[in-house]
Formats: structure tokens, C-alpha cells, sequence
């Protein structure tokens, strides 16, 4: 027998080999008592040690009056004012006014005048010089008189959408108005409908992008504050010489930031709910949507409090990186109408693959599917950020 390998006769390894190694057959001995008492004695600790960096994260976010009013009210703020102020608008009637009796539109049968009363409010009784003058002003999107069979429309350049509009709703009544004269009956009509619920409003699609803003600044200032402050104070040098583990200092942080993030999801939308939000489609994946965005926003965070050297810097880091990235993922403002390359850009970041996914599976009734690109993304972006942002990381100052 080996001096490092004690076995009985039969080679089964010793039960009491403090080494654990296996015998001949392959069979491992039991571990000895001590070391079983060790482990037990080192998971308590680790427990505990997660339980109390994690009292102590959420104390510290609570505490902090400027944090929990970036990550909770601020976001709530746009909602609500959003909410209220757009909720039941829809497309801005134009204004024109009618100088004199204009048969064609006064001769309109009840339900075309109601049909084109939803996109043309008229104004009668103005004097030519007055509705001119409020013309120039943009006050009126269009003056129309009628002269014998020719109908006179005068419009603002100032405002070249509405005068559009105005063109193109009395060239339809014009032509519509010709074809009911001759007797003729039309031979093609136009049918149009919304792929969307009619019942859609301005806050179904404001609360998917509030809610990835949230979580951006949530998980990336809580981050970067925490490693700064934390760093300086000589916290975390104390916890590296203490006998916690590292992974119970990160999974404390990260436990943290997904259950504030998993918060702020459920308040922006029990607010926007009351605000009239209809949740359509696989809606619930904004759970995990969410936590993979906070993981990615996390890295970011990390990435910032790694770097900065005061609480100062790595906020304003945090917001240089966030802000931007807010504006030209559509977390503010709808995208479709901007330049094309602000679309391409907000396709390489991770706040518009969150936002798109919420609002793939919150507003267009798209199934789980549409989330699992986002939720690919944010994950990958998050490992790849994580390993850069260990390159920058220390224990203690310089």
C-alpha cells in the first residue's frame, strides 16, 4: 500500500482518506466529518453573507432619495405625463375656413360632412382679410370660396403637412363630388384598416420604452455608485479580506438589481394600466425581457464604476452613456420616422433590443418568440461588457 493511497484488501478506497480519491474500481470514499463540517460551515456562511449584502444593497438604494427617483419616478413621470396628455388624442384636425357659401361642401350628404368633419374643422363668417391673416399666421391650414364650378383653396407653406392634408381631403370630395354629378358609379374603392387594435393609445407604446429606460438607468447607476462609493469607503477591500466569498459580494449585487428592475416593471405598468394600457400578446416575457436587459445594463454599470474614480464621474459616465442611447433607441420617441442611419444605430444597442422586444410582446401581440433575439443580445452583451469591464476592475484605490 502507498503512503497517499490507503486501501483494505479488497482496494476500496478508505472511507476516512481525507483525499476522497477513488479506488481501483472507480468508487469514491465518503468525505471525512471535518470536511463535510467545513463545507456545511462554508455554505452557512456564504448564505449569510449574501443575505446581509443584499439587506444592505437595498437599505442603500432605498436610502438614496437620487436613485430611487431616477429609477422610479422619473420614468413614471413621462408615463404619466404622456398618459394624460396624448392618450385620447388623435390626428390633429385641419382648419379652413369658407369664405362665402360653398355649395359643393354645403350640399354634401349628412354622413360625408360627419366622415370629413373627423379630418376638417370648418370656419365660416371670417372676413377674405381675416382668414388671410390668420392664414400667414398658421392659424388656418387652408382658405377655400367657391366661383361658379371652381373651387379656389389658398394654403400656408408655413406649415406644409397641414396644407398636404387639406389638398388631399378636397381633391377626394372634389373628385368624389364629379363622379355622383355625372350619374357614374365608381369602378375601384379603397378599403383601409389598422393591423392594431382600434383601442391602441399614445401610452401603449410611451410605457414599453419608459419601462426599458428604467431599467437602463436602475441597473447602471445602482452599479456604478455602488462600486465607486463602495471602493472608496474601503468597503470592498474590507470584503475581499473578510471570509466571504466573491461570488456572494456579485450575486448580492445582481439580486438586487434584478428585484428593483422586476419592481419598476410592475409599478409602470399598474400605473400605465390606469392610464388606460392594454396588454396585449405574450406580454408576460417582459418578465424575463427584463431581467436579461438588467443583466445587460448591469455589465454597463459595472463597466462605469470600474473606470470612474468619483461618485461624480461615474454618474456622469452612467448618463453619457444612457441618455443618448435612450434618444436613439426609441425609448422616448418613435424612430420610424427618423433617418435612416439613427434606425440602423438603435439596431447595436442594448436599450433598443429591450424596448423593441417589450414592445413586440406588450403592444403588437407578437408571442414569445419575437423576445428571444432581445433576450440572445442583452446576454451576450452583457458576458462580453462583463469581461471588459474586469479588465478595469480593482479591490481599492491606487
Amino acid at each position: 500500500m502507498s503512503d497517499d493511497i490507503r486501501s483494505d484488501p479488497a482496494g476500496r478506497a478508505d472511507p476516512t482518506d481525507p483525499t476522497g480519491r477513488a479506488d481501483s474500481a472507480g468508487r469514491v470514499g465518503e468525505p471525512p466529518r471535518a470536511s463535510r463540517i467545513e463545507t456545511t460551515r462554508r455554505t452557512g456562511l456564504s448564505r449569510k453573507a449574501f443575505r446581509s449584502l443584499a439587506t444592505a444593497m437595498w437599505k442603500g438604494f432605498v436610502r438614496d432619495r437620487a436613485s430611487v427617483f431616477f429609477t422610479l419616478f422619473f420614468p413614471l413621470f413621462f408615463i404619466i405625463i404622456f398618459g394624460t396628455v396624448f392618450t385620447d388624442q388623435g390626428a390633429s384636425k385641419g382648419k379652413v375656413a369658407l369664405l362665402g357659401d360653398v355649395s359643393v361642401i354645403r350640399q354634401l350628404p349628412p354622413d360625408a360632412k360627419t366622415a370629413l368633419g373627423e379630418t376638417i374643422e370648418w370656419k365660416s363668417g371670417l372676413s377674405r382679410d381675416d382668414a388671410l391673416e390668420q392664414l400667414r399666421k398658421d392659424d388656418l391650414d387652408g382658405v377655400l370660396e367657391q366661383r361658379g364650378h371652381q373651387l379656389l383653396l389658398k394654403v400656408s407653406n408655413g406649415d406644409q403637412v397641414g396644407a398636404a392634408t387639406v389638398q388631399g381631403v378636397l381633391s377626394s370630395v372634389v373628385q368624389t363630388t364629379n363622379v355622383a354629378v355625372t350619374g357614374q358609379q365608381p369602378r375601384y374603392s379603397l378599403q383601409a384598416s389598422s393591423v392594431q387594435d382600434e383601442s391602441l393609445k399614445a401610452i401603449q407604446y410611451v410605457t414599453p420604452g419608459m419601462i426599458g429606460y428604467g431599467i437602463a438607468v436602475g441597473a447602471t447607476f445602482g452599479a456604478a455608485t455602488t462600486l465607486v462609493e463602495w471602493r472608496k469607503r474601503r468597503v470592498l477591500r474590507r470584503l475581499r479580506l473578510a471570509p466571504i466569498p466573491t461570488s456572494s459580494v456579485v450575486t448580492s449585487r445582481v439580486a438586487v438589481s434584478l428585484a428593483i428592475a422586476l419592481a419598476q416593471l410592475a409599478i409602470f405598468i399598474g400605473v400605465a394600466m390606469l392610464l388606460g394600457l392594454r396588454l396585449t400578446g405574450a406580454w408576460y416575457v417582459a418578465i424575463p425581457l427584463t431581467l436579461t436587459g438588467t443583466l445587460a445594463f448591469l455589465s454597463v454599470g459595472l463597466l462605469c464604476g470600474s473606470i470612474a474614480k468619483t461618485s461624480e464621474a461615474a454618474v456622469g459616465l452612467a448618463n453619457l452613456i444612457t441618455l443618448p442611447m435612450a434618444f436613439l433607441s426609441g425609448a422616448f420617441i418613435p424612430l420610424e420616422a427618423s433617418p435612416g442611419w439613427i434606425q440602423a444605430i438603435s439596431k447595436v444597442l442594448p436599450m433598443g433590443w429591450l424596448v423593441e422586444g417589450l414592445k413586440d410582446t406588450m403592444v403588437r401581440g407578437e408571442g414569445p418568440a419575437a423576445a428571444l433575439v432581445p433576450m440572445a443580445l442583452t446576454l451576450a452583451f452583457a458576458a462580453v461588457l462583463t469581461l471588459v469591464a474586469t479588465r478595469f476592475f480593482s479591490w481599492e484605490d491606487d
